[in-house]
């Protein structure tokens, strides 16, 4: 894993210490994301929440998740299950981790918990994701293939959900090109679903990561798609759906997209293709126009990223990234007070702050707030 600076993540060793805890009260039923922020706020650690007394764990939880945990705590030791876990190579990765992913911290209540094979590293902070039917025609094969070899080949690295179709299409052309790619699992990383994908999943592993927020043994169930569809826009600046008709799971992760702020790409097709006439509705709504990999590049201002990196005068940026310097100070502020100080909207913002935070002049401290270096 490669770490981080900043923000509420804890020390490699105290994350490490405390996930087996996380990982454990991740199993409880009725503890999700709100109740993990009650519990720290209470206890100061998952460890400390653990072994409780249950009067102490009544100010926090309710009497059926008091049960929940009762039951898991008989049959439970999170120190061994975490071990056994890393023994078959899967890390446990905790929100207080300082290697959890950025863009993923970002979005509104993010899983407390995610399972990986692989490595997440800080290029993947410069990650599309690509989406679609599991149904496509040439066309949209063609498309998609192009669309992701040629923005691996720019350093960006590709995220989907492994599906037949469109992701495996996408996932295969990012490491065709050698470059990175992200598969958002809606099962645990102990198997791999659609089972045809199994070599597909090794070479991500060997060039970026397989993840998920289930328990690593969870099953393939219909219900995990839609909310594995979260995290695929989560991990990314944008959404960028190549081929999809009306009726397809790939418009779920556009409507996740919006609701955290990302942009929305997508891909036209003729007017008489029923495989494209999501993609049309998305562009007739407002999304934007991806006719190649560089109308991306170009609108969430990537195609330059590599090297600006070299360049760390402020002078040397455009206007907009200097009005965005000149609201920030060393103390952090949320992206919102950002956009109204800079006057620029927020989907524009998300992009040109993680341009800045590469080249060196912003740091980005969690939960949508970032501060000046220097």
């Amino acid at each position: 894993m490669v770490t981080r600076a900043g923000g509420d993540a804890s020390s490699g060793a105290e994350a490490d210490a405390d996930a087996p805890f996380w990982m454990a009260f991740r199993n409880v039923n009725g503890i999700g994301p709100v109740r993990f922020e009650r519990l720290l706020a209470r206890f100061g650690t998952m460890r400390d929440a653990w072994y409780a007394d249950p009067r102490e764990l009544r100010s926090v939880l309710d009497r059926r998740s008091c049960e929940h945990l009762t039951a898991c705590r008989s049959r439970c030791t999170p120190e061994a299950e975490y071990e056994a876990l890393r023994a078959q190579g899967i890390d446990v990765v905790t929100l207080r981790h300082d290697h959890y992913p950025d863009l993923l911290r970002e979005i509104p209540s993010p899983p407390p918990v995610i399972f990986l094979r692989g490595e997440v590293t800080l290029e993947d902070r410069r990650a599309v994701a690509i989406v679609g039917t599991r149904r496509m025609s040439g066309y949209g094969r063609e498309l998609t293939k192009t669309l992701a070899y040629d923005l691996a080949k720019a350093g960006v690295t590709i995220v989907s959900g492994l599906a037949k179709g469109v992701d495996g299409i996408a996932h295969a052309a990012a490491l065709d090109a050698g470059g990175r790619t992200i598969a958002v699992m809606g099962n645990g990383v102990k198997r791999v679903y659609p089972a045809v994908h199994q070599a597909l999943a090794k070479r991500i592993i060997g060039q970026g990561a397989v993840l998920s927020d289930l328990h690593p043994d969870a099953p393939p169930d219909a219900p995990n798609f839609p909310a594995r569809n979260r995290l695929i826009s989560g991990l990314a600046l944008a959404v960028v759906v190549t081929e999809a008709p009306l009726r397809s799971g790939a418009l779920i992760t556009v409507d996740f997209a919006a609701d955290q702020g990302r942009d929305v790409f997508a891909v036209p097709g003729s007017v008489h293709s029923e495989a494209s006439a999501g993609c049309n509705r998305l562009l007739r709504d407002g999304a934007r126009l991806a006719r190649n990999a560089d109308d991306i590049l170009e609108d969430l201002r990537l195609g330059e990223a590599p090297k600006q990196l070299a360049l760390n005068s402020p002078a040397a940026l455009d206007e907009p990234s200097r009005r965005v310097l000149a609201s920030l100070t060393g103390d952090p502020l949320h992206i919102d007070e950002i956009s109204a100080a800079a006057g620029i909207s927020i989907a524009g913002l998300s992009s040109l702050l993680m341009t800045l935070e590469l080249e060196g002049f912003v740091r980005n401290v969690g939960a949508q707030y970032y501060a000046r270096i220097g």
